[in-house]
């Protein structure tokens, strides 16, 4: 996916296996604003034996009219598998194993100890991954939290930039769409959360925020342009502090922050009229909507 679990998993591998290991780079279509492109030039830079796949009408095409978050996390998790079979069958030695970056608190979310009620969400490399599949799966981070892994990345010579990267879900944007994904509403959570990593990142208070980004909610609201009336849709900015994710704190992000950010999503992305400010804190919220 290009974050730190998954690229310090490749960096494992490659330095385990060198030319036995091949990562593939996927664009599930679902991913911020320039950043698949951003990706790859990071991944080679590092040296690592890339192949980028662009998978975004497959993805696209299987999500559509999806509403469940569980839904949409399956679906991504066998849409990876497929993609990744389809482009191992191009390699000259069929490959046995799959690595991914799976963390010990994606395991705790999507594993279920006592029962249905008590798993919290499926994660798309996790509980989102088909029971029968044709690799067997490496997880070398698997008993890791992110500020441990983020300590082997710097014990491996990833750049500062990369270390301090926030998170970033696997089925990406997906799960910051609330209800059924279309291009329009990629669009505006795109937009929405561009200008919220560019307020917020330019702010003193980002280097002590763990996540920051907007989800776009499946309700509309009635609002004024001019002299008209509009019913549009609404985006919610989310900003937490955080130690390795599992427990979170609302940002207390100035009053002029928020309403600089209000006032850029509502005059910049077409199509929102309204902006609020979720100030859950983890537990009860997870940090991701879906």
């Amino acid at each position: 996916s290009g974050g730190i679990d998954s690229t310090v998993t490749a960096l494992l591998c490659h330095k385990a296996l060198g030319d036995r290991f091949q990562a593939f780079y996927v664009d599930n279509g679902l991913m911020r604003m320039g950043e698949s492109e951003q990706i790859i030039r990071e991944l080679k830079d590092l040296g690592l034996p890339l192949t980028p796949v662009d998978a975004g009408k497959i993805f696209l095409d299987r999500l559509k009219g999806i509403r469940s978050p569980e839904k949409k996390r399956k679906i991504i998790g066998k849409t990876f598998i497929d993609v990744f079979w389809t482009e191992a069958l191009n390699l000259p030695v069929r490959p046995r194993y799959l690595a991914q970056g799976t963390l010990y608190p994606d395991v705790i979310e999507s594993v279920s100890h006592k029962g249905p009620s008590s798993m919290i969400k499926s994660h798309h490399n996790v509980g989102g991954l088909p029971k029968k599949n044709p690799f067997r799966l490496v997880e070398p981070l698997r008993d890791l939290f992110k500020d441990e892994v983020r300590r082997l990345g710097t014990q491996l010579g990833l750049p500062e930039t990369f270390i301090k990267k926030q998170p970033f879900p696997g089925p990406g944007l997906a799960i910051r769409i609330i209800g059924a994904i279309t291009p329009e509403r990629l669009r505006m959570v795109r937009e929405s959360d561009r200008i919220v990593r560019e307020e917020i990142g330019h702010h003193s208070i980002a280097a002590t925020l763990w996540q920051y980004f907007t989800v776009l909610l499946p309700i509309q609201s009635v609002g004024v342009m001019g002299d008209q009336r509009t019913y549009e849709n609404v985006a919610a900015i989310r900003a937490v502090s955080s130690q390795d994710g599992m427990t979170a704190d609302v940002a207390e992000l100035p009053h002029t922050l928020l309403a600089q950010l209000s006032h850029r999503i509502i005059a910049e992305v077409r199509g929102v009229n309204r902006v609020v400010y979720d100030i859950s804190p983890k537990p009860p919220g997870t940090i991701e909507w879906e």
